[in-house]
């Protein structure tokens, strides 16, 4: 598709608004200039690395899980198979409940006055990650399943904030058509973490009986520390809004901000309303992009969480499954980032999604067939290889960017990211108790089947969104040829937002 068309603006009567919109609305986002590209890389290397590395940590403490419990968690804390999987289900759960109101303060913080300063993202997003290190921590001392139980749901709170967060300050740094690539990079980190928690995890594990303790508590002891440090390091690194960062010199800031403007509603002030809260409830596309991430949440968590134990039931030793969870996350890692490529180069989203889904399915399908351990382990490689880079896409340029790209108002877009991971993460919740580990002794063939079944629902989805954005762009550029586009002022602008007819959705 095209890229997104600038909004016409009527005459403005205030003078201070007028000025700053002036400057912004020179700016053409066709015309990128070595200025651009300058000021793009000073950004990157200003927000990627770290917030790139506090997602890589997060996802790592929340799956370690997964390796500690192949080192004999369970069996020490006297955790039931049935109670394993009510201890993973009870992370999401917070998780889910706690996405909305922590997504929806990050977008207070842009409205409100000094009296909150302390609650600014170079502040929250790094105390979020010191309370999980904290938490992660406290993982390795629980000494029953009631301790286990409740550090978990503490896990998921205090990680509830990070992802949304990240990605609604990228939407105030990088116009929609640059987005894509920086959230797949970030996004990566996920695919990072399997692969250096299975190394981790087996080195950690020759701890065992240091200090007393276990191997599996010092998995989680140790990774946790290792968050809180960071978390410190984080609070001086960590960016703000771009409007009070001190590393951009005036003309950046203006450059920025003109860029933004010209692309989307980023720069602009809007007031919290509850009408931009319904619009974001009542609009089906916003319903869709949660839905699609459901599906795919489903596989993305139960693949996560489940790949050591899968691994070793195909016959390997407890060291052996640490280390073969690896390759097929490297290969995932390598997939986001190709797959990210290709969508920037080609402009195609949902085609590529799509495309993920059917590789993850094969590789399903494979560990469902196959009765030897080598070609089961195939069957991961396909299904990490099509899970990851399918939810990199659909993260990056789907559900919660889609909504961050394709949902235009501040506070719509807010509700519209955390709602779409509210009602996605219910998939891993679904899926983490789907798993049972009665179902191992049979190499998890039902479980693997209902996830062939998400994977579907993901692709009609994914069809179902492609569809209808490619045809309410062409009935906009339709109305535009007609001359039926009627000039309105700009706080109606505000208002209509991506229901605009100027307005093209990325498909």
């Amino acid at each position: 598709m095209s890229a997104p068309m600038s909004l016409k603006r009527a005459p403005n009567t205030d003078p201070e608004k007028r000025s700053d919109n002036s400057i912004r609305s020179s700016y053409n986002d066709e015309a990128d200039t070595l200025q651009d590209r300058k000021l793009l890389r000073k950004v990157d290397l200003r927000l990627l690395p770290i917030l790139t590395l506090l997602y890589l940590l997060s996802f790592l403490d929340r799956s370690n899980i997964g390796n500690a419990k192949i080192d004999g968690l369970t069996t020490d804390l006297h955790v039931s198979p049935p109670a394993y999987n009510t201890a993973l289900a009870l992370y999401f759960i917070a998780y889910l409940t706690f996405e909305v109101p922590a997504n929806q303060l990050n977008h207070i913080v842009i409205n409100v006055n000094a009296s909150l300063k302390r609650f600014d993202p170079q502040f929250w997003l790094p105390l979020l990650t010191f309370a999980w290190g904290v938490a992660s921590v406290a993982q390795g001392l629980v000494t029953n399943q009631a301790g286990l139980f409740g550090i978990r749901v503490l896990l998921g709170a205090t990680e509830a904030g990070l992802f949304p967060g990240v990605v609604f300050i990228f939407s105030f740094y990088y116009l929609r058509r640059e987005r894509h690539w920086r959230v797949a990079i970030f996004f990566a980190g996920a695919a990072l973490a399997g692969a250096f928690g299975g190394i981790l995890a087996y080195s950690i594990g020759k701890m065992e009986g240091v200090g007393g303790k276990r191997g599996w508590q010092w998995i989680f002891i140790l990774e946790g520390l290792l968050t809180i440090a960071v978390s410190i390091v984080a609070f001086f690194f960590v960016p703000t809004w771009p409007q009070k960062v001190k590393w951009l010199s005036d003309a950046e800031r203006t450059r920025l901000l003109a860029r933004l403007d010209s692309d989307n509603d980023a720069a602009k002030k809007e007031n919290f309303s509850w009408r931009y809260v319904r619009q974001a409830f009542l609009d089906p596309l916003v319903w869709g992009y949660a839905l699609l991430f459901h599906g795919f949440a489903f596989v993305l968590y139960t693949l996560s969480l489940f790949l050591p134990t899968i691994v070793a039931d195909l016959g390997f030793a407890t060291w052996k499954a640490q280390l073969m969870t690896v390759p097929p996350n490297v290969l995932a890692t390598v997939g986001i980032v190709f797959g990210a490529w290709l969508a920037a180069r080609t402009g195609r989203r949902a085609s590529l999604i799509i495309g993920s889904a059917v590789v993850a399915i094969i590789g399903y399908i494979i560990l469902l067939t196959t009765k030897t351990a080598g070609a089961q382990y195939v069957g991961v490689h396909f299904a990490a290889l099509g899970v990851y880079t399918g939810n990199a896409l659909l993260l990056s340029l789907g559900p919660v960017s889609w909504p961050a790209e394709n949902i235009s108002g501040q506070t719509k877009r807010a509700v519209g990211v955390a709602l779409q991971i509210t009602i996605g993460d219910l998939g891993a919740v679904t899926g983490v108790l789907l798993y049972r580990p009665a179902y191992s002794a049979h190499r998890f063939r039902k479980p693997h089947i209902i996830a062939i079944g998400y994977l579907t629902f993901s692709i009609v989805i994914a069809g179902g969104l492609w569809f209808r954005m490619a045809r309410e762009n062409r009935r906009r550029e339709e109305m535009i040829a007609a001359g039926k586009d009627e000039e309105v002022d700009y706080e109606t602008k505000v208002f209509l937002g991506d229901r605009d007819v100027h307005w093209r959705y990325t498909v």
